[in-house]
Parts: C-alpha cells; sequence; structure tokens
C-alpha cells in the first residue's frame, strides 16, 4: 500500500453498527475512513469487511496498518 494516500495520522473510532463496510485504502476518499470510489484507476481496492454486532471499532486512516482495516498504532512512525 505504498502508494496510498495519508488521510489523517489518527484512526478514526466509530461505533459501527451491523452490516458491510467498504474501508478505503488508498486515502482518497472523503468519506474517510470508508471507500467513496476515489480509488478508480489506481489500482488499490477497498477493503470490504463485515460487522456482525454494534461495536466500537478503531479504523486506520494512515493507510499504512497492518490489519487492515483496523489501526495497529503504524501511524506513530509517520
Amino acid at each position: 500500500m505504498n502508494d496510498a494516500i495519508v488521510a489523517a495520522k489518527e484512526p478514526a473510532v466509530l461505533t459501527l453498527e451491523p452490516g458491510t463496510y467498504y474501508w478505503c485504502a488508498c486515502g482518497r476518499s472523503k468519506n474517510q475512513p470508508f471507500c467513496d470510489g476515489s480509488h478508480e484507476g489506481t489500482g488499490i481496492d477497498p477493503v470490504v469487511f463485515e460487522v456482525t454486532r454494534p461495536k466500537q471499532e478503531a479504523l486506520c486512516q494512515c493507510k499504512r496498518t497492518g490489519t487492515p482495516p483496523y489501526c495497529d498504532g503504524s501511524h506513530k512512525e509517520l
């Protein structure tokens, strides 16, 4: 994911409801941390993930995580 743009140097901590989500992996979305289709032509696809029960998650916005879509603290190295 080296071509991804750093959207923010902190995670987005959100309470997610059950459903299917599309995490922006390219950093270009105006709807961070979720995909808005801005990746078209970049060769970087969003990460699809499921939430089965309401829960709070820290979603990566630096796009350098080793555990997409979840923050692993990689932003601290930027």
